[in-house]
């Protein structure tokens, strides 16, 4: 979940609770309306948190483990596959690498980020000398509906410019606000414009896959572990946005090695990236 979402979930409670507050005093209708905005909070955490927070959780004070393939198991914690193989245990855990840092950014629009992606490669030549164990970086991309994002960009655009329109009718504008504004329109201008020019929208899937081996299963997860830990130091000379992956996403992402396109799957992604 982006920060975007972050803030939108943050509100949403905040409402609920107010809610709660101006009609604990009402009776039977407040009471009602009590249980309603429980609810409410409860169905608002469930979307946001029940992939990668809530599944897990269950699963492991149930001690439920899953089966994804032959010989191919998610344990209760639900954050790695493990496999068992002639005495030794196979453990594959996944990392999230988003490179969107380096796309849309103001600097990139001014033309002051040329030195940086110069550097990538570098950068990534350090990587794969300095990791002592094997790992896959994986990209996926689907091309995105190119009438709905413009129109999605356009929508985002105009709300901005409405908020920039209040602010500088107000008797003291807030020239800080006003930047920060300003920024974010020109970050959507640039794509507005890319698409213009023919460049074709993608979604994007980035994930860091690696695989330890151990004599037991705790042997394996400790493994596997210090591999991901490395993985997210190696990376952040890219100045990725790194994040182990847990709940069912993994489950998603062991099917990605065997299935070569499937719309619904990879839509899901898509979203839960987004």
């Amino acid at each position: 979940m982006d920060e975007e979402s972050i803030v939108y979930l943050g509100f949403s409670i905040l409402a609920v609770f107010l809610l709660l507050i101006g009609l604990s005093n009402f009776g039977v209708f407040g009471f009602l309306m009590v249980i309603l905005s429980l609810a409410t909070v409860g169905i608002i955490l469930v979307l946001n948190y029940a992939d990668f927070l809530i599944f897990p959780v269950i699963t492991k004070l149930l001690g439920i483990s899953i089966t994804l393939a032959k010989g191919n198991m998610a344990p209760k914690e639900q954050d790695r596959i493990v496999k068992y193989v002639n005495g030794l245990y196979y453990a594959t855990g996944y990392l999230t690498a988003n490179i969107y840092k380096y796309v849309f950014r103001e600097e990139a629009i001014m033309g002051e980020d040329e030195q940086a992606l110069a550097g990538a490669p570098e950068k990534w030549e350090r990587i794969i000398i300095n990791a002592d164990f094997p790992f896959k970086f994986n990209i996926i991309s689907n091309p995105k509906d190119i009438q709905k994002y413009r129109e999605d960009l356009e929508g985002r655009r105009g709300f901005l410019e409405f908020q920039m329109s209040k602010e500088s009718e107000r008797e003291a504008p807030n020239s800080m606000t006003m930047q920060a504004i300003q920024r974010k329109m020109n970050i959507l201008q640039a794509r507005i414009d890319r698409i213009s020019t023919g460049e074709l929208p993608l979604n994007s899937i980035m994930y860091v896959e690696t695989t330890a081996v151990g004599v037991s299963d705790k042997a394996a997860a400790d493994a596997l572990r210090n591999q991901l830990e490395r993985l997210e130091t190696l990376f952040s000379s890219l100045d990725l946005g790194v994040t182990r992956v847990t709940g069912r996403e993994i489950h998603t992402l062991f099917k990605l090695n065997y299935v070569l396109y499937e719309g619904a799957l990879m839509q899901k992604l898509f979203d839960s990236q987004s």
